[in-house]
């Protein structure tokens, strides 16, 4: 019998993060049971960030760390331009979409690029691949101090008149660089150790990192469906977001393409900068969430993410093999092609 096969820009674990959704809805975790699926994702959390450190090679990242203008393009637009979308999609939009996904759409945009997928697809369009692993780590490292300050000055004060929440406290920040960072540097001090078994066994090195996150928006939905999630929003609420998502994916796909040739970049900068500076990390935003937003907030907040994650793996497959094809930028390669070119970007 012939394996059933997911359409190649859908993978397994989209649609393991929508049956995490469907399980929370109609069973969430509540009680002694939420306590319990809490201190597990906490570990699962934390062992995952310690895969991260330990994946990644110091000597990529000497490779790549002296292309600083790269960088520096890199951390602006994940800390720079994409806040001040946010910001913008939130004063010019709020009174016509509901304040939780705008709030949550303001969070997507103050976190920091992905890591593998952004070194993956910078790779598939033959792009600077160092550069990538030295950009995108430094993004991933540098949200972990920079995303909770953005978020207190910029989306929390209005979450605690809503949600009686406050700043962002100390201990929330104490608690990202103790649940996040700490392991990340362990496991990267661990890769004289560990390098070799994480590069022969990366079956189960994606099980953990997938399987965490899943865990993740598993409890993460079912506070909120215990705090009655689904009666504040709609399914209109998930179409407008959904094409926010979308309108903000290729603005920044644009504004990097463009922004890198007005900088003189060559085409595999151009490329790098593209892909490391157009994602943000459903990875790290979702444990950020947790922690940074009371537990009835947290899953509204990621429901811009998700549907985010999803699109930009779809769109950046697209485009990287338009890069790697020899084609033009993401301003042209984003266009429909001809049907006899089309095949290989269904």
């Amino acid at each position: 019998m012939p394996r059933f096969k997911l359409p190649p820009a859908i993978d397994w674990f989209i649609v393991g993060l929508i049956a995490a959704v469907i399980l929370a809805t109609f069973a969430p975790c509540e009680g002694e049971g939420a306590v319990i699926f809490g201190f597990i994702t906490n570990a699962a959390i934390a062992l995952l960030f310690f895969l991260h450190g330990a994946k990644l090679s110091r000597q990529a990242i000497f490779d790549g760390i002296g292309n600083w203008r790269l960088h520096l393009t890199v951390l602006a637009s994940s800390f720079v331009m994409f806040p001040l979308i946010g910001l913008a999609l939130r004063a010019g939009l709020g009174h016509w979409v509901s304040a939780p996904m705008l709030d949550g759409l303001l969070f997507l945009c103050l976190l920091p690029s992905t890591v593998q997928s952004s070194i993956a697809f910078t790779s598939i369009a033959h792009g600077n691949v160092p550069a990538a692993v030295c950009s995108a780590s430094a993004s991933n490292v540098l949200g972990m101090f920079v995303t909770p300050v953005l978020v207190g000055f910029l989306l929390v004060s209005e979450l605690g008149q809503n949600a009686g929440g406050g700043g962002v406290s100390l201990g929330a920040v104490g608690g990202i660089l103790l649940q996040l960072l700490a392991p990340f540097i362990l496991g990267h001090l661990s890769r004289p150790l560990t390098a070799t078994w994480i590069n022969r066994h990366k079956p189960i090195v994606n099980v953990v990192d997938r399987g965490s996150i899943l865990l993740v928006v598993y409890t993460a939905f079912s506070a909120a469906v215990v705090e009655g999630l689904w009666h504040r929003l709609s399914v209109g609420d998930l179409i407008v977001v959904t094409l926010l998502d979308g309108a903000v994916l290729f603005f920044a796909l644009f504004a990097t393409t463009i922004g890198a040739r007005r900088l003189g970049f060559n085409r595999q900068d151009e490329i790098a900068i593209v892909f490391c500076g157009s994602k943000k990390s459903l990875a790290s935003g979702v444990p950020m969430a947790g922690v940074l937003f009371p537990a009835a907030t947290v899953g509204p907040m990621i429901v811009p993410l998700m549907i985010f994650h999803q699109m930009q793996l779809m769109v950046c497959a697209v485009l990287a093999r338009r890069y790697a094809q020899g084609g033009p930028g993401a301003e042209q390669a984003l266009k429909p092609a001809p049907l006899s070119v089309s095949r290989s970007g269904s």
